[in-house]
């Protein structure tokens, strides 16, 4: 089954797509392909990522969105070259959030939304790289203060925390936020989400529907955030959003 979900991106990369299969346990068969650039094992029903996970060092797209994972392994910070990690809508606590993901220096997309966050751990602050975090839908009184020293981070949704104190202060200033909005590309949301984003506009009065002549079709230009899970939009966002360790 593995064999015949490679396929190769238009970007050249070798991806192995195992979304959506009713796996409940991460195939160890997998260690055969572990050259793979891409792996994606999202909506499926895994609990825990085994620690040979770290043997796939060459990884720069690892998406695991909408399972039932609980822990990281240790191991997840030798995955040096990673550069997108989706791990949203899964049962993970602070606790369960290795402080070995430190380890990912490369990294530049981070999605944890939709877990059980309560603070991010102060190995967070070696994520230098780091460009855009996700982190709605947790369970954050306040946004944690290793997110003030990210020398690149400059796009982070907090929506939906119980967040008493927001983001300000000094190496805040090049944040693009709105509220606690922060600005995504409406092509790379899921139907799901752009339609939940225009009930939340609606809502927050952003649109005026008392004047006819000055209404336009809905459109968010600006919107970003790594919590999409649009299949069709995907290869275009990674081609157009994903910099090079080397160039970036």
């Amino acid at each position: 089954m593995a064999k015949n979900a490679l396929r190769v991106t238009p970007d050249g990369k070798l991806r192995l797509d195992l979304s959506n299969v009713g796996i409940s346990t991460f195939p160890k068969c997998l260690l055969k392909l572990r050259n793979i650039q891409e792996l994606d094992l999202s909506r499926n029903k895994l609990k825990t990522i085994p620690e040979f996970i770290g043997q796939f060092s060459g990884l720069h797209w690892l998406d695991l969105h909408s399972n039932r994972i609980e822990q990281l392994p240790e191991s997840i910070g030798r995955l040096a070259s990673l550069i997108y990690l989706n791990l949203c809508n899964n049962n993970l606590d602070t606790a369960g959030l290795s402080s070995e993901i430190g380890g990912l220096g490369n990294l530049q997309v981070l999605n944890l939304g939709m877990n059980r966050l309560t603070t991010l751990p102060p190995t967070f602050v070696a994520l230098t790289n780091l460009a855009e975090l996700g982190l709605f839908d947790n369970l954050l009184t306040e946004v944690p203060e290793c997110i003030h020293v990210l020398p690149k981070l400059r796009k982070i949704n907090t929506k939906r925390n119980p967040v008493t104190h927001t983001l300000d202060g000094k190496g805040c200033e090049s944040l693009q936020v709105k509220g606690d909005l922060y600005l995504v590309r409406e092509r790379d949301l899921c139907q799901p989400c752009l339609e939940r984003c225009k009930e939340d506009m609606q809502r927050l009065g952003k649109i005026k529907s008392s004047d006819h002549k000055s209404q336009r079709k809905i459109h968010f230009s600006g919107l970003i955030t790594p919590n999409s899970v649009a299949r069709g939009n995907q290869e275009i966002w990674r081609q157009q959003t994903f910099i090079s360790p080397e160039r970036s």
